[in-house]
C-alpha cells in the first residue's frame, strides 16, 4: 500500500514510570472520559473505499468497514470477519466461497447481505479509479451471490486471494447508499465496521465513536477516539509536545524518533520492524526521458542510499537493495548485486550507449509538506547532478490526491512513492508495484515478470514461492523500472495515561484504534 505485513517485534519495550505497580495500569474509577486524541500526517484521500488505494484511506477503512477476512494483530493467516467462514473450493485455488453472517447491520440500520458483498467488489472494480485499489484482483472473472453465500470465480490460480479480500479494496458497503458508477460525494459513511464515523472534516480531523451493532471478528470495540491529521511531522510534534494527542503515529521527524529516550517515564515508546518502504519510480512510456533501461541504470549507478539513512532520516530506516523487503520470502539484493556503490564512470558510459546528450534535463515530483521528503529529494538532486550527467527540475505537490493523479497520467519523468504492504506475502510488493496496469502507473509491463508473479501465485505452501520471488526481483534489478531506497521502522508513541498504543499499528496499514484505553 501507498506509504510489512511483516509479524511485529517489539523491540522496545512499553515503558512505564518507575515503581509504578500493576495494579495502576487497570482503568480507575477517575480514568479520564475525553476521546483519546491520535495525530498523524497520513491522509485520507477517500471515504469511498472505491476510490483510494493508501495507508492513510486505508487505515480509517480498517475501523468504520468490514471485509469478509481480516487479520489480528501477529497473524498471518486471516479469519473471518464479515464473513461466517470462507475457503477455497477444490484444489485449482479457483473458486474461493464465504458464507456471510447473519447479524449484521450497516451504521444507517440496514441489515447486510451477501448482495452488498457482491455489489461493492464488482463496483470497485467496474469504478477502477486511477488511484484505486482494483489493481488487486486481476484474476478475479465474478462474484456470485446466492442466499449468504459469496462465491469468487479466479481466472488463475491465487493463494493470495484471501489475504486480498481482507484487505481495504475488500471494504463492505451499503448497495443502496454508493452510487454504483461513481464515488460517493460528501463527509459521511454508512459500514460495519467497529467505529462509526460521527464526523468528518478533511485534512483535520475524525470523529469517531464504538459501534454498538458491530459483530465479527472482534470481541468488543474500543473507545471514542479523535483523529487529527498534520500536514507537516513538524505539525504533529508541535500538537504531541503542546500535550493535545495522546498517541502519535506516522510520523514525528525523524531527528526526534532518533532521539527517543527508553528511560524517559513520561512517554510509552514502540518501535517495531517494518516493511514500509520507498521507491524511486520512474516513467518508462515511450517519449520519456527513462523509457531506455540504460538510462534508468544509470541512474540505479549514482544513487547512494548511505546519506539518506544518516542524514536524511538519522537512522529510523535501513537501505534498501530489492524489491521485496527484509522478513519476506523471497528478498534478495539484486540491487546491491548489480550496483554495490556508487559509480559515476559507468553511469557516464550507459548514458553513452543510449545516446543522451548530458546533462540530461528531467522532472522529479514528490508529495510535498514533509521537511524529510524536501531533504530527501534535495539529497538525490544532488548525487544525480554532481557529475553533470543529469539536470533535475524539482516539484513539490502539495496536494496529495493532485500527486497520485499526475504521477499516474505520466506527467513527471521520475517521483518517490512510499508502500506500505497490504497482506504478509512477498505478493503484494510484486503485482502491485512491477505487474502489468501496476499501481505506479509508470507504463512498466514484463511478460516475464506477470509469468513470475502467475507462478507465484499457484501455491498454497507460500514457502514454495522462494526462487520464483528471487528470479523476479532480479529482473526488476535488470529492468529497473523503479529503484528501492529505503526500508522503515515503525514507531508508535503514547502518553503514559493510554494502554493498547503497542497494538495499534504492526507496521501495515490496519489501524486497530479499538485497542486504545485509558488508564
Amino acid at each position: 500500500m501507498r506509504s510489512i505485513r511483516l509479524r511485529i517485534l517489539t523491540i522496545l519495550a512499553v515503558l512505564v514510570i518507575a515503581g509504578v505497580g500493576a495494579w495502576q495500569l487497570l482503568p480507575s474509577d477517575e480514568v479520564k472520559k475525553d476521546p483519546i486524541a491520535v495525530g498523524t500526517t497520513d491522509e485520507v484521500t477517500s471515504l469511498d473505499p472505491a476510490g483510494a488505494y493508501d495507508a492513510g484511506s486505508w487505515a480509517m477503512y480498517s475501523n468504520i468497514y468490514q471485509s469478509l477476512m481480516t487479520f489480528k494483530s501477529g497473524a498471518v493467516v486471516p479469519e473471518p470477519d464479515a464473513a461466517e467462514s470462507c475457503g477455497f473450493i477444490g484444489q485449482k485455488l479457483q473458486t474461493y466461497q464465504c458464507e456471510l453472517r447473519d447479524d449484521l447491520f450497516f451504521s444507517n440500520g440496514r441489515k447486510m447481505t451477501a448482495a452488498d458483498v457482491k455489489y461493492s467488489i464488482e463496483r470497485m472494480i467496474r469504478i477502477k479509479t486511477a488511484v484505486g485499489p482494483s489493481v488487486l484482483f486481476p484474476s478475479l472473472k465474478n462474484v456470485v451471490a446466492e442466499g449468504r453465500t459469496i462465491t469468487f470465480n479466479l481466472s488463475s490460480r491465487d493463494a493470495t486471494f484471501p489475504q486480498k479480500l481482507a484487505t481495504g479494496a475488500g471494504s463492505i458497503v451499503d448497495r443502496e447508499s454508493y452510487p454504483p458508477n461513481k464515488l460517493r460525494a460528501g463527509n459521511t459513511v454508512d459500514g460495519s465496521g467497529p467505529y462509526i464515523l460521527k464526523s468528518y472534516r478533511p485534512g483535520a480531523t475524525a470523529e469517531l465513536v464504538p459501534n454498538p451493532r458491530y459483530k465479527g471478528a472482534l470481541n468488543k470495540t474500543g473507545v471514542p477516539v479523535i483523529v487529527h491529521y498534520y500536514k507537516e511531522s513538524d505539525g504533529l510534534l508541535a500538537a504531541w509536545k503542546s500535550g493535545q494527542i495522546d498517541v502519535t503515529h506516522r510520523q514525528l521527524p525523524p531527528a526526534t524518533l532518533a532521539e527517543l529516550n527508553p528511560g524517559d517515564p513520561d512517554l510509552r515508546v514502540t518501535e517495531a520492524d517494518s516493511a514500509e518502504i520507498r521507491n524511486l519510480v520512474f516513467n518508462v512510456r515511450d517519449g520519456s526521458p527513462f523509457a531506455d533501461k540504460r538510462v534508468r541504470q544509470a541512474i540505479a549507478s549514482i544513487i547512494d542510499r548511505g546519506p539518506l539513512v544518516t542524514d536524511v532520516y538519522k537512522g529510523t530506516v535501513e537501505p534498501l537493495y530489492s524489491l521485496i523487503p527484509q522478513g519476506y520470502i523471497g528478498h534478495s539484493t539484486p540491487f546491491f548485486d548489480a550496483y554495490p556503490s556508487p559509480d559515476p564512470e559507468r553511469a557516464k558510459k550507459l548514458m553513452q550507449e543510449a545516446g543522451v546528450q548530458t546533462p540530461l534535463p528531467i522532472t522529479f515530483a514528490y508529495a510535498g509538506g514533509d521537511e524529510a521528503y524536501a531533504k530527501e529529494t534535495g539529497e538525490l538532486r544532488r548525487q544525480l547532478e554532481a557529475d553533470e550527467l543529469f539536470k533535475v527540475t524539482v516539484k513539490a505537490v502539495d496536494d496529495w490526491q493532485k500527486f497520485q493523479k499526475e504521477y499516474a497520467a505520466g506527467k513527471y519523468d521520475m517521483y518517490t512513492v512510499g508502500w506500505l504492504p497490504d497482506y504478509p506475502d512477498s505478493d503484494t510488493f510484486s503485482q502491485p508495484l512491477v505487474g502489468r496496469n501496476n499501481s505506479l502507473h509508470n507504463g512498466y509491463s514484463s511478460k516475464k515478470v506477470d509469468a513470475l508473479i502467475g507462478a507465484t501465485q499457484q501455491y498454497g505452501d507460500r514457502g514454495r514461492t522462494s526462487a520464483d520471488f528471487k528470479e523476479l526481483q532480479a529482473l526488476v534489478g535488470e529492468d529497473v523500472p523503479l529503484v528501492p531506497l529505503w526500508q522503515k521502522k515503525d514507531y508508535v508513541v503514547s502518553t503514559t495515561d493510554v494502554s493498547g498504543s503497542q497494538y495499534l499499528s504492526d507496521g501495515t496499514g490496519l489501524w486497530r484504534l479499538w485497542e486504545l484505553k485509558r488508564i
